[in-house]
């Protein structure tokens, strides 16, 4: 399948606040300076957004667009799971602390600007994804960072309440105003295809500290520690 990724934008160092809603915390994080690509992958010279993925789909297709590239792949994969070398400079998904960052461009807000000019959302009635890129980015020049589709990110949902499921941000062209907010975050089984799921790539060697951009792996660990009954309606807690 022939891919286009979108130009890639660099985007300064800087702060993000996340919200951690099932514990009602908040959390300021600094990223490190790195590229974010301007649209979502697209399918080929199409422009519609790659959409119907699974997150494992997802780090396939970053490790192959580097190999293609000459550049060394993010993700070593194994039958064990996927580990992610941070210093590589080849393509990956974005952590949801970029991902947030990316999207908010420096707002606070639910969204950079009415949801109609930069987002297809429900309120738009189009039944399917549209091309990339034909509303309003925002202020670091990124297209349908919210609607059109959501977008997988490298981190986990809640180890302790949903195991290996993985994050996605943003909404979809069916998701209704209130599904599609800056902070909003769902997920799903890294395997599970999900329609109106697709990718933004991002670039950028990191520096190999505890925390990385917002994620860390032993704060997942810590999490999915969970001592005593799980409340009633939780997943069972599967290994990481």
């Amino acid at each position: 399948m022939r891919l286009g990724l979108g130009t890639l934008i660099s985007l300064p160092a800087g702060e993000v606040t996340l919200h951690d809603a099932r514990r009602s915390e908040r959390r300021t994080v600094r990223v490190e300076a790195f590229a974010l690509s301007r649209t979502s992958v697209t399918e080929g010279s199409t422009d519609l957004p790659l959409s119907g993925v699974t997150w494992f789909e997802a780090v396939r297709i970053c490790n192959l667009v580097s190999e293609q590239n000459g550049l060394p792949p993010a993700y070593e994969i194994a039958d064990e799971g996927v580990r992610w070398d941070v210093t590589s400079d080849g393509y990956r998904l974005p952590t949801e602390a970029e991902w947030e960052y990316g999207c908010r461009a420096g707002t606070s807000g639910p969204h950079h600007g009415p949801l109609e000019e930069i987002a297809w959302t429900a309120l738009d009635a189009t039944g399917s994804a549209q091309r990339v890129a034909l509303k309003r980015p925002n202020a670091f020049g990124l297209h349908d960072m919210l609607g059109n589709v959501w977008e997988w990110c490298w981190d986990y949902l809640d180890t302790a309440r949903y195991g290996d499921y993985r994050v996605f941000r943003g909404g979809d062209w069916a998701a209704e105003p209130w599904n599609v907010r800056a902070s909003v975050r769902r997920g799903s089984a890294p395997d599970a295809v999900m329609a109106g799921t697709g990718l933004r790539v991002a670039r950028g060697g990191l520096t190999p500290t505890e925390e990385v951009q917002g994620w860390s792996a032993r704060r997942d660990q810590d999490r999915a520690a969970v001592t005593g009954a799980l409340p009633v309606g939780w997943t069972p807690l599967r290994p990481i």
